[in-house]
This record gives structure tokens, C-alpha cells and sequence, in this order.
């Protein structure tokens, strides 16, 4: 897991992401995926910087092959303006935040669906010194300029989905 410390100082303790579904690395289990229930998994945010405004949450995957995204990146969650007091997220819940467009067109969660081999997602936490002027729908683009120069702290959690052979 990437966890960067805050801006704050030293004696700031370092933000990290968790799941209690999945550690670092591991495995995303399929109830979180489009073989499954495409739920949201549980996220657990732990020691947001106390000067955060707003959190940003991301998830994306960029193992995509290029002929289906010439960017090779897909979004699947784009949520921003999340109040920094929220401990996470409860699997299957919904973050209370404004959500963004992922690259499916929708503002939902869209769980892991790997066209062709194992790829890795990566749930990206921003803390932020201010909340984003965007409208719902915006892209992870729009969200990543706006929060350009605002972030205080960062932590990520990187799982790994690759679907079940089918006979």
C-alpha cells in the first residue's frame, strides 16, 4: 500500500486506505466484481490529515488493452467532496460525496471486469485543503486538474481481479 504522510509535519501520522474484504495486493473477490454482485467493497479511511477539507476517492485500472482504450485506463469510481470525517465506506455503500463519471458513462460503482487476463485496480484517497467547484458527472480528469496543488495527503490500495474460466 501507498501511503504518503501530510504536509503537516512529522508529527503527523501517515493516511492509509484499507479494506476488510481485501489486503494490499490481494485478490478483490468476485461479489465485488461484474461476475458477482458488483458491490462496493468496504473501504476504511484512517488518519485523514485534521486540516482536510474534502477527500477524493478513485478507482481505476490500468491494465486495460489499448484497442478497447487507447489510454489503457479505465475509471470505475470517481467520488469527490467526501466529508474528511468519514471513517470509509460499508461494503455494498455508497460514499457520501459527489460523484463522478467513470468511463462505462455511469456515476456508480462499476466493480472489476477484465477482458482478457488479471488485471490490478487501485483505489486512490486524496485528503484536500479545500472542496472541488465541480458538478456531479465531472471526470476523473476534471477532478484530477481541480485538485491539482490542494493535496495534503494521499494513501492507495492496489487489488488484483482476474475472472473466473468459464467451461
Amino acid at each position: 500500500m501507498s501511503n504518503f504522510v501530510s504536509r503537516g509535519g512529522e508529527s503527523e501520522k501517515t493516511m492509509e486506505l484499507f479494506s476488510d474484504v481485501f489486503a494490499d495486493g490481494e485478490l478483490i473477490p468476485s461479489r465485488h466484481a461484474c461476475d458477482g454482485e458488483d458491490l462496493m467493497p468496504s473501504l476504511t479511511f484512517v488518519n485523514v490529515p485534521v486540516e482536510a477539507k474534502t477527500l477524493v476517492l478513485i478507482m481505476d485500472d490500468h491494465d486495460v488493452p489499448k484497442h478497447l482504450k487507447p489510454d489503457g485506463v479505465w475509471d470505475h469510481l470517481v467520488v469527490f467532496n467526501i466529508d474528511p470525517r468519514s471513517a470509509g465506506i460499508v461494503e455494498g455503500g455508497r460514499a457520501h460525496g459527489t460523484y463522478g463519471i467513470n468511463s462505462s458513462g455511469s456515476t456508480d460503482y462499476q466493480g472489476p471486469c477484465p477482458p482478457d487476463r488479471e488485471h490490478r485496480y487501485v483505489f486512490r484517497l486524496y485528503a484536500l485543503d479545500c472542496a472541488l467547484d465541480l458538478a456531479e458527472g465531472a471526470t476523473k480528469d476534471a477532478v484530477l486538474v481541480a485538485l491539482d496543488q490542494h493535496v495534503i495527503a494521499e494513501a492507495s490500495l492496489m487489488g488484483r481481479y482476474i475472472r473466473p474460466r468459464t467451461a
